[in-house]
Protein backbone atom coordinates (compact mmCIF):
# COMPACT_ATOMS: atom_id res chain seq x y z
CA UNK A 1 0.00 0.00 0.00
CA UNK A 2 1.58 3.18 -1.06
CA UNK A 3 1.62 6.48 1.25
CA UNK A 4 0.72 9.72 0.89
CA UNK A 5 3.52 10.30 -1.51
CA UNK A 6 2.51 7.41 -3.31
CA UNK A 7 -0.99 7.32 -3.75
CA UNK A 8 -0.73 4.40 -5.94
CA UNK A 9 -2.92 3.15 -9.25
CA UNK A 10 -6.39 2.58 -8.73
CA UNK A 11 -9.72 1.04 -11.93
CA UNK A 12 -12.91 1.85 -10.91
CA UNK A 13 -15.56 0.12 -12.80
CA UNK A 14 -19.24 1.12 -12.10
CA UNK A 15 -22.34 -1.13 -12.14
CA UNK A 16 -25.20 0.88 -12.88
CA UNK A 17 -27.97 -1.25 -12.24
CA UNK A 18 -30.03 -1.32 -8.91
CA UNK A 19 -32.82 -3.32 -7.73
CA UNK A 20 -34.71 -0.20 -6.43
CA UNK A 21 -33.88 3.14 -6.16
CA UNK A 22 -33.42 4.80 -2.58
CA UNK A 23 -35.19 8.14 -2.10
CA UNK A 24 -32.01 10.03 -0.44
CA UNK A 25 -29.62 8.28 -3.46
CA UNK A 26 -28.59 10.79 -6.38
CA UNK A 27 -26.54 8.52 -7.35
CA UNK A 28 -25.91 7.39 -11.22
CA UNK A 29 -28.12 4.26 -10.51
CA UNK A 30 -31.11 2.49 -12.52
CA UNK A 31 -34.04 0.16 -12.14
CA UNK A 32 -34.33 -2.04 -15.03
CA UNK A 33 -37.60 -4.55 -14.96
CA UNK A 34 -35.68 -6.74 -18.11
CA UNK A 35 -32.08 -8.01 -17.04
CA UNK A 36 -29.31 -6.16 -18.55
CA UNK A 37 -27.20 -8.27 -20.85
CA UNK A 38 -24.65 -9.15 -18.67
CA UNK A 39 -22.38 -10.75 -21.89
CA UNK A 40 -22.97 -7.36 -23.83
CA UNK A 41 -21.82 -5.09 -20.90
CA UNK A 42 -18.56 -7.52 -20.15
CA UNK A 43 -17.80 -7.11 -23.76
CA UNK A 44 -17.84 -3.14 -23.32
CA UNK A 45 -16.09 -3.37 -19.89
CA UNK A 46 -13.22 -5.32 -21.88
CA UNK A 47 -13.05 -2.25 -24.64
CA UNK A 48 -13.66 0.23 -22.43
CA UNK A 49 -10.49 -0.93 -20.08
CA UNK A 50 -7.95 -1.56 -23.13
CA UNK A 51 -8.90 2.44 -24.43
CA UNK A 52 -8.19 2.93 -20.63
CA UNK A 53 -5.11 1.18 -20.84
CA UNK A 54 -3.18 2.52 -24.12
CA UNK A 55 -3.21 5.64 -22.40
CA UNK A 56 -1.39 4.78 -19.21
CA UNK A 57 1.28 1.90 -20.32
CA UNK A 58 3.38 0.48 -17.71
CA UNK A 59 1.29 1.73 -14.46
CA UNK A 60 0.67 -0.93 -12.01
CA UNK A 61 -2.82 -1.29 -10.59
CA UNK A 62 -3.07 -1.19 -6.62
CA UNK A 63 -6.32 -1.05 -6.29
CA UNK A 64 -9.96 -2.32 -7.96
CA UNK A 65 -13.07 -0.88 -6.84
CA UNK A 66 -16.75 -2.47 -8.50
CA UNK A 67 -19.21 0.43 -7.34
CA UNK A 68 -22.64 1.31 -8.05
CA UNK A 69 -25.45 1.31 -8.33
CA UNK A 70 -25.37 -2.51 -6.70
CA UNK A 71 -22.39 -4.36 -8.25
CA UNK A 72 -23.46 -7.40 -6.24
CA UNK A 73 -26.15 -7.76 -8.90
CA UNK A 74 -23.41 -8.78 -11.11
CA UNK A 75 -22.84 -12.66 -11.89
CA UNK A 76 -19.78 -13.86 -10.39
CA UNK A 77 -18.84 -14.83 -14.08
CA UNK A 78 -19.27 -11.23 -15.17
CA UNK A 79 -17.21 -10.11 -11.67
CA UNK A 80 -14.48 -12.49 -13.05
CA UNK A 81 -14.94 -11.29 -16.12
CA UNK A 82 -13.64 -7.63 -15.89
CA UNK A 83 -11.09 -8.91 -13.29
CA UNK A 84 -9.20 -10.90 -15.55
CA UNK A 85 -9.81 -8.15 -17.85
CA UNK A 86 -7.62 -6.06 -16.08
CA UNK A 87 -5.23 -8.53 -15.20
CA UNK A 88 -4.81 -8.92 -18.97
CA UNK A 89 -4.55 -4.82 -19.43
CA UNK A 90 -1.89 -3.59 -16.42
CA UNK A 91 0.51 -5.37 -14.17
CA UNK A 92 -1.81 -5.98 -11.14
CA UNK A 93 0.05 -6.17 -7.29
CA UNK A 94 -0.20 -8.91 -5.98
CA UNK A 95 -1.48 -7.40 -2.63
CA UNK A 96 -3.91 -5.34 -5.25
CA UNK A 97 -7.05 -4.57 -3.20
CA UNK A 98 -10.37 -5.54 -5.31
CA UNK A 99 -13.50 -4.47 -3.35
CA UNK A 100 -17.00 -5.12 -4.28
CA UNK A 101 -20.05 -2.82 -3.01
CA UNK A 102 -23.29 -5.15 -2.07
CA UNK A 103 -26.39 -4.81 -0.50
CA UNK A 104 -27.26 -7.13 2.42
CA UNK A 105 -30.32 -8.75 0.76
CA UNK A 106 -30.61 -13.04 1.31
CA UNK A 107 -30.01 -13.11 -2.38
CA UNK A 108 -26.44 -11.61 -2.95
CA UNK A 109 -25.47 -12.74 0.19
CA UNK A 110 -25.24 -16.12 -1.37
CA UNK A 111 -23.72 -14.84 -4.26
CA UNK A 112 -20.57 -13.71 -1.96
CA UNK A 113 -18.37 -17.37 -2.16
CA UNK A 114 -18.43 -16.78 -5.79
CA UNK A 115 -17.51 -13.17 -5.72
CA UNK A 116 -14.59 -14.35 -3.96
CA UNK A 117 -13.67 -17.34 -6.03
CA UNK A 118 -13.46 -14.51 -8.90
CA UNK A 119 -10.86 -12.79 -6.69
CA UNK A 120 -12.86 -9.87 -4.43
CA UNK A 121 -10.97 -9.78 -1.37
CA UNK A 122 -12.76 -6.89 0.44
CA UNK A 123 -16.68 -6.41 0.16
CA UNK A 124 -18.52 -3.13 1.19
CA UNK A 125 -22.48 -3.70 2.65
CA UNK A 126 -24.86 -1.02 2.67
CA UNK A 127 -26.63 -1.60 5.45
CA UNK A 128 -27.42 2.16 5.91
CA UNK A 129 -29.24 1.28 9.39
CA UNK A 130 -30.49 -1.24 12.23
CA UNK A 131 -34.10 -0.26 12.49
CA UNK A 132 -36.22 -1.53 10.46
CA UNK A 133 -38.38 1.30 10.50
CA UNK A 134 -35.87 3.67 9.63
CA UNK A 135 -34.80 0.75 6.70
CA UNK A 136 -38.08 1.55 5.42
CA UNK A 137 -38.26 4.83 5.24
CA UNK A 138 -34.56 4.99 3.52
CA UNK A 139 -36.17 2.51 0.80
CA UNK A 140 -34.18 -0.17 1.95
CA UNK A 141 -35.41 -3.47 0.96
CA UNK A 142 -33.72 -5.85 3.66
CA UNK A 143 -34.44 -6.31 7.45
CA UNK A 144 -31.44 -5.24 10.51
CA UNK A 145 -31.43 -9.07 10.77
CA UNK A 146 -30.76 -9.54 7.31
CA UNK A 147 -28.30 -6.72 7.14
CA UNK A 148 -26.18 -8.56 10.03
CA UNK A 149 -26.51 -12.33 8.40
CA UNK A 150 -25.36 -11.19 5.51
CA UNK A 151 -22.53 -9.10 7.37
CA UNK A 152 -21.68 -12.73 8.72
CA UNK A 153 -21.66 -14.26 6.08
CA UNK A 154 -19.08 -11.47 4.39
CA UNK A 155 -16.96 -12.31 7.61
CA UNK A 156 -16.67 -15.88 6.43
CA UNK A 157 -16.03 -15.25 3.02
CA UNK A 158 -13.74 -12.21 3.57
CA UNK A 159 -10.42 -11.35 5.63
CA UNK A 160 -11.57 -7.41 4.63
CA UNK A 161 -15.24 -5.82 4.72
CA UNK A 162 -16.59 -2.37 5.45
CA UNK A 163 -20.13 -1.77 5.62
CA UNK A 164 -21.68 1.67 5.59
CA UNK A 165 -24.67 3.55 8.03
CA UNK A 166 -26.54 6.55 7.47
CA UNK A 167 -27.10 8.92 10.66
CA UNK A 168 -28.89 12.22 11.51
CA UNK A 169 -31.85 10.45 10.29
CA UNK A 170 -35.12 12.15 10.78
CA UNK A 171 -36.30 11.53 14.57
CA UNK A 172 -33.05 9.76 15.50
CA UNK A 173 -32.20 10.56 19.12
CA UNK A 174 -28.73 11.05 20.12
CA UNK A 175 -29.41 7.36 22.59
CA UNK A 176 -30.66 5.72 19.39
CA UNK A 177 -27.65 6.79 17.53
CA UNK A 178 -25.20 5.50 20.06
CA UNK A 179 -26.95 2.22 20.89
CA UNK A 180 -27.21 1.61 16.77
CA UNK A 181 -23.36 2.79 16.43
CA UNK A 182 -22.29 0.45 19.20
CA UNK A 183 -23.85 -2.54 17.70
CA UNK A 184 -22.17 -2.11 14.61
CA UNK A 185 -18.95 -1.54 15.74
CA UNK A 186 -19.39 -4.97 17.14
CA UNK A 187 -20.05 -6.22 14.02
CA UNK A 188 -16.92 -4.79 12.08
CA UNK A 189 -13.96 -6.33 11.80
CA UNK A 190 -11.85 -3.39 10.85
CA UNK A 191 -14.10 -0.45 8.93
CA UNK A 192 -17.01 1.34 9.06
CA UNK A 193 -18.30 4.41 6.86
CA UNK A 194 -20.46 6.46 8.72
CA UNK A 195 -22.61 8.95 6.28
CA UNK A 196 -24.53 11.98 8.09
CA UNK A 197 -28.12 12.13 6.03
CA UNK A 198 -27.86 15.12 3.50
CA UNK A 199 -30.88 15.89 1.22
CA UNK A 200 -29.57 15.90 -2.33
CA UNK A 201 -30.96 17.52 -5.59
CA UNK A 202 -33.53 15.81 -7.47
CA UNK A 203 -34.07 12.89 -5.22
CA UNK A 204 -37.27 11.92 -3.82
CA UNK A 205 -36.33 12.92 -0.20
CA UNK A 206 -35.94 16.63 -1.50
CA UNK A 207 -39.23 16.84 -2.62
CA UNK A 208 -40.67 15.55 0.68
CA UNK A 209 -38.58 18.18 2.36
CA UNK A 210 -39.83 20.89 0.48
CA UNK A 211 -43.39 19.31 0.82
CA UNK A 212 -42.76 19.82 4.50
CA UNK A 213 -43.29 16.08 4.84
CA UNK A 214 -39.56 15.41 5.67
CA UNK A 215 -38.66 16.51 8.76
CA UNK A 216 -34.61 16.68 9.11
CA UNK A 217 -32.61 16.71 12.51
CA UNK A 218 -31.47 20.60 12.81
CA UNK A 219 -27.63 21.59 12.73
CA UNK A 220 -27.18 21.78 16.25
CA UNK A 221 -28.51 17.69 16.54
CA UNK A 222 -26.31 17.11 13.88
CA UNK A 223 -23.23 18.34 15.40
CA UNK A 224 -24.34 16.40 17.79
CA UNK A 225 -24.46 13.21 16.59
CA UNK A 226 -21.48 13.81 14.67
CA UNK A 227 -19.31 14.32 17.75
CA UNK A 228 -20.88 11.15 19.34
CA UNK A 229 -19.79 9.66 16.27
CA UNK A 230 -16.12 9.93 16.62
CA UNK A 231 -16.18 9.80 20.44
CA UNK A 232 -17.47 6.47 20.31
CA UNK A 233 -15.39 5.29 17.31
CA UNK A 234 -12.41 6.44 18.49
CA UNK A 235 -12.96 4.97 22.10
CA UNK A 236 -13.23 1.64 20.11
CA UNK A 237 -10.38 1.67 18.13
CA UNK A 238 -12.07 3.06 14.42
CA UNK A 239 -10.89 6.17 14.52
CA UNK A 240 -11.94 8.87 11.63
CA UNK A 241 -9.41 8.64 8.86
CA UNK A 242 -11.65 10.65 6.57
CA UNK A 243 -14.03 12.76 7.69
CA UNK A 244 -17.03 10.11 7.04
CA UNK A 245 -14.86 6.77 7.02
CA UNK A 246 -12.96 5.07 10.50
CA UNK A 247 -11.03 2.19 10.59
CA UNK A 248 -8.39 0.41 12.60
CA UNK A 249 -4.80 1.49 11.60
CA UNK A 250 -3.65 -0.42 8.58
CA UNK A 251 -7.53 -1.11 7.80
CA UNK A 252 -8.34 1.77 5.69
CA UNK A 253 -10.03 1.35 2.03
CA UNK A 254 -7.06 2.05 -0.11
CA UNK A 255 -8.84 2.43 -3.15
CA UNK A 256 -10.77 5.25 -1.73
CA UNK A 257 -6.93 6.61 -0.37
CA UNK A 258 -5.99 7.11 -3.97
CA UNK A 259 -8.89 9.47 -4.65
CA UNK A 260 -8.02 12.00 -1.13
CA UNK A 261 -4.39 11.93 -1.87
CA UNK A 262 -5.13 12.80 -5.57
CA UNK A 263 -3.88 9.52 -7.29
CA UNK A 264 -4.70 8.07 -11.07
CA UNK A 265 -7.21 6.26 -11.40
CA UNK A 266 -9.46 4.73 -14.42
CA UNK A 267 -13.14 5.10 -14.32
CA UNK A 268 -14.97 2.64 -16.63
CA UNK A 269 -18.52 2.15 -17.32
CA UNK A 270 -21.62 4.33 -17.41
CA UNK A 271 -20.81 7.66 -15.29
CA UNK A 272 -17.92 6.94 -14.03
CA UNK A 273 -14.99 9.65 -13.59
CA UNK A 274 -11.20 8.98 -13.72
CA UNK A 275 -8.41 11.23 -12.88
CA UNK A 276 -5.17 10.53 -15.51
CA UNK A 277 -1.86 12.55 -15.54
CA UNK A 278 -0.81 11.95 -19.02
CA UNK A 279 2.53 13.85 -20.99
CA UNK A 280 0.34 16.80 -21.41
CA UNK A 281 -0.79 17.49 -17.74
CA UNK A 282 -3.68 15.75 -15.37
CA UNK A 283 -7.30 14.87 -16.94
CA UNK A 284 -10.38 14.46 -15.49
CA UNK A 285 -12.65 11.71 -17.63
CA UNK A 286 -16.86 11.45 -17.60
CA UNK A 287 -18.45 8.63 -19.04
CA UNK A 288 -21.81 8.78 -20.50
CA UNK A 289 -24.46 8.11 -17.55
CA UNK A 290 -27.08 6.47 -19.39
CA UNK A 291 -26.34 2.92 -19.45
CA UNK A 292 -27.42 1.77 -22.73
CA UNK A 293 -26.33 5.21 -24.49
CA UNK A 294 -22.96 4.06 -22.43
CA UNK A 295 -23.16 0.52 -24.29
CA UNK A 296 -23.93 1.46 -27.31
CA UNK A 297 -21.40 4.45 -27.15
CA UNK A 298 -18.73 2.02 -25.76
CA UNK A 299 -19.05 -0.55 -29.06
CA UNK A 300 -19.00 2.23 -31.93
CA UNK A 301 -15.78 4.25 -30.43
CA UNK A 302 -14.49 2.12 -27.96
CA UNK A 303 -14.78 4.35 -25.12
CA UNK A 304 -17.81 5.65 -23.39
CA UNK A 305 -15.99 8.87 -22.54
CA UNK A 306 -18.24 11.74 -23.07
CA UNK A 307 -15.96 14.61 -20.98
CA UNK A 308 -12.18 15.35 -20.70
CA UNK A 309 -10.83 18.38 -19.22
CA UNK A 310 -7.53 19.77 -19.12
CA UNK A 311 -7.06 20.52 -15.56
CA UNK A 312 -5.59 23.69 -15.00
CA UNK A 313 -2.51 24.38 -12.71
CA UNK A 314 -4.72 25.94 -10.11
CA UNK A 315 -7.67 23.44 -10.95
CA UNK A 316 -5.42 20.46 -10.19
CA UNK A 317 -3.74 22.30 -6.64
CA UNK A 318 -7.45 23.11 -5.52
CA UNK A 319 -8.70 20.04 -5.71
CA UNK A 320 -5.63 18.19 -3.92
CA UNK A 321 -6.64 21.06 -1.19
CA UNK A 322 -9.86 20.00 -0.93
CA UNK A 323 -9.95 16.25 -0.89
CA UNK A 324 -6.05 15.98 1.26
CA UNK A 325 -7.78 17.94 3.74
CA UNK A 326 -10.66 15.14 4.34
CA UNK A 327 -7.80 12.85 5.42
CA UNK A 328 -6.99 13.08 9.15
CA UNK A 329 -3.16 12.92 7.80
CA UNK A 330 -3.37 16.19 6.13
CA UNK A 331 -1.71 17.16 3.10
CA UNK A 332 2.18 18.27 2.40
CA UNK A 333 2.40 21.46 2.15
CA UNK A 334 5.25 21.67 -0.60
CA UNK A 335 3.56 19.36 -2.54
CA UNK A 336 0.38 22.32 -2.90
CA UNK A 337 3.10 24.45 -3.62
CA UNK A 338 5.17 22.43 -6.07
CA UNK A 339 1.48 21.68 -7.77
CA UNK A 340 0.06 25.52 -7.68
CA UNK A 341 2.69 26.90 -8.44
CA UNK A 342 2.87 29.02 -4.86
CA UNK A 343 2.32 28.35 -1.18
CA UNK A 344 -0.65 29.09 1.15
CA UNK A 345 -0.72 32.05 2.51
CA UNK A 346 0.94 31.43 6.24
CA UNK A 347 -1.00 33.94 7.64
CA UNK A 348 -4.16 32.59 7.20
CA UNK A 349 -2.49 29.15 7.97
CA UNK A 350 -1.56 30.84 11.11
CA UNK A 351 -4.88 32.72 12.07
CA UNK A 352 -6.99 29.18 11.42
CA UNK A 353 -3.86 27.43 13.46
CA UNK A 354 -4.71 29.99 16.37
CA UNK A 355 -8.77 29.70 15.47
CA UNK A 356 -8.14 25.81 16.44
CA UNK A 357 -9.02 24.16 12.95
CA UNK A 358 -6.07 23.26 11.43
CA UNK A 359 -2.00 22.41 12.81
CA UNK A 360 0.90 22.20 11.44
CA UNK A 361 2.73 18.88 11.35
CA UNK A 362 6.41 17.97 11.46
CA UNK A 363 7.57 17.28 8.35
CA UNK A 364 5.82 20.07 6.30
CA UNK A 365 2.16 18.72 6.67
CA UNK A 366 -1.20 20.19 7.61
CA UNK A 367 -4.02 18.47 9.02
CA UNK A 368 -7.77 19.80 9.78
CA UNK A 369 -8.27 19.15 13.52
CA UNK A 370 -11.03 17.54 15.40
CA UNK A 371 -12.40 21.38 16.15
CA UNK A 372 -12.04 21.94 12.62
CA UNK A 373 -13.58 18.91 10.77
CA UNK A 374 -17.26 19.78 11.75
CA UNK A 375 -16.02 23.51 9.56
CA UNK A 376 -14.51 21.54 6.96
CA UNK A 377 -16.18 23.55 3.92
CA UNK A 378 -15.07 26.53 5.38
CA UNK A 379 -11.73 25.90 6.42
CA UNK A 380 -10.64 24.79 2.96
CA UNK A 381 -12.60 28.10 1.42
CA UNK A 382 -10.43 30.33 3.17
CA UNK A 383 -7.36 28.68 2.47
CA UNK A 384 -7.82 28.20 -1.54
CA UNK A 385 -8.47 31.76 -1.53
CA UNK A 386 -5.36 32.29 0.40
CA UNK A 387 -3.40 30.13 -2.03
Amino acid sequence: MGGPDDPGFGIYVHWPFCASKCPYCDFNSHVRHVAPDQARFVAAFRRELATAARRTPGRTVSSIFLGGGTPSLMEPSTVAAVLEAIAGLWTVTSDCEVTLEANPTSVEAERFRGFRAAGVNRVSLGVQALDDADLKSLGRTHSADEALRAVDVARRHFDRYSFDLIYARPGQTEAGWEAELRRAISEAAEHLSLYQLTIEPGTMFEALHRAGKLAMPDDEMGRVLYDLTQAVCADAGLPAYEISNHARPGAECRHNLIYWRSGDFVGAGPGAHGRLTLGNGRIATATEKHPETWLARVEEQGSGIVSEEHLIQMETADEFLVMGLRLAEGIDLARYEALSGQPLDPERIAFLEGEGFVERLPGGRLKVTPAGFPVLNAVVADLAQAG
